[in-house]
């Protein structure tokens, strides 16, 4: 596996694929900027190599151009993070581009136009990536949230450079946490899977079944696994059509001898409601009426038991409905856990949208050995999928 390491960049121009696709507020004001912070040491290595940088990355889902998805909104963002006066192409192709990057120097930094402004970026489209390709010597991908995606400037573009092209920094280490978890971790190695749906876990838990010891399942899939097994659960979500599945999942776990762990007591609730009448009920016997939002006390001290023995430790998926502030007692107690695992020597991953966006919200960032920053690309990888433009640079 190439890696920025394996390459000195003095006088070089690199042409590195970022992922700054960040949120923007009414004013275009980046509202969360985790990724951008996530580029900077990529980025800082090649400069203080005597190199020079040269950004692209994607914004938004444009059709065509659109100035509300232009890179310029997050140009004074960039500067102010990575301490550097940044120059701007209007266009990531043909003469401006080009132009842009013929006079940059060592030490500076141009980024380009948003990608997504040509359809033949999301095309895979050759000549496009050809285009791209002629702006820098080396190719440096550290762009994971994109990863699972064969676009010109993920993958396409790394056949143009056959021997100049690694991994950057974010984008090494996003591989190599999920290969603690999935190949090297130290046992007993458990799997968290929260969220709502059995439907959009099967191929992770079909995948991670010969590569954990412990499997916790919390969640709106709890219920579909509750019910299957003939519990009551009264007006829970619930996939009457993944019971037959849930049950599988089960005796092949029992077969290859992982213990699955469901919650035993829920918050339950009369409405979907932050504000609604609550009571804790045994997970197995929620009347009619009432749901389970929110993993109960007994489950609470249950998890803790698990993850407090387990060596490495991979999360994904919230335990309850923790946007609400009365549904957020189970994942924050969860986090506790892991932290405390964490503290004590584990390796703990988090990965998937809500279970950062929760990581973030109840201040676990740091608490964990790794927040991965690609959501899809993430989930891909835990099913065993090779991501295309990991696959390009190992080429």
């Amino acid at each position: 596996m190439k890696t920025l390491n394996d390459f000195n960049f003095e006088d070089k121009k690199a042409l590195i694929r970022v992922d700054f696709n960040v949120p923007l507020d009414d004013n275009f004001q980046v509202t969360d900027a985790t990724r951008i912070i996530s580029a900077k040491p990529t980025i800082i290595k090649v400069l203080e190599d005597g190199g020079s940088c040269i950004l692209m990355s994607h914004l938004g889902r444009p059709k065509g151009v659109q100035e509300e998805f232009s890179l310029r909104h997050i140009l004074s963002k960039v500067e102010d993070i990575l301490g550097v006066s940044i120059k701007f192409a209007e266009n990531c192709v043909g003469p401006i581009a080009q132009e842009a990057s013929d006079n940059l120097k060592p030490g500076e930094i141009l980024l380009l136009e948003n990608l997504r402004f040509h359809e033949e970026e999301k095309l895979g489209d050759q000549n496009f990536a050809k285009s791209l390709s002629k702006l820098g010597d080396i190719y440096i991908n550290d762009a994971f949230g994109t990863a699972h995606r064969a676009h010109a400037s993920t993958t396409i573009v790394a056949q143009f450079f056959p021997d100049t092209k690694c991994f950057g920094h974010l984008l090494a280490q996003e591989i190599e946490s999920i290969e603690k978890v999935m190949k090297t971790g130290e046992k007993p190695v458990l799997a968290v899977l929260g969220g709502a749906k059995v439907s959009s876990k099967i191929t992770i838990i079909e995948n991670i079944l010969d590569k954990v010891d412990h499997l916790i399942i919390g969640g709106g899939m709890t219920f579909t696994f509750i019910k299957a097994q003939g519990g009551a659960i009264g007006d829970s979500i619930c996939e009457d059509d993944k019971m037959d599945l849930a049950i599988e999942i089960m005796k092949q776990a029992k077969e290859k001898n992982v213990q699955i762990h469901l919650p035993v007591d829920v918050i339950a609730a009369n409405a979907f409601s932050n504000d609604a009448d609550t009571q804790i009920m045994d997970v197995t016997e929620i009347p009619n009426g009432w749901q389970g939002l929110d993993a109960g006390p007994k489950s609470k001290t249950l998890f803790h038991d698990v993850v407090i023995q387990c060596k490495t430790i991979l999360w994904n998926g919230p335990l309850g409905v923790f946007e609400m502030e009365n549904f957020a007692k189970g994942t924050i107690a969860l986090g506790d856990s892991i932290a405390e695992a964490t503290k004590n020597g584990a390796f703990s991953l988090v990965g998937g949208g809500d279970s950062v966006a929760a990581v973030k919200q109840f201040g676990f960032e740091n608490k964990v050995s790794y927040v991965s920053t690609g959501g899809g690309a993430m989930l891909e990888s835990l099913e065993g999928k090779t991501l295309p433009g990991i696959a390009a640079i190992l080429e």
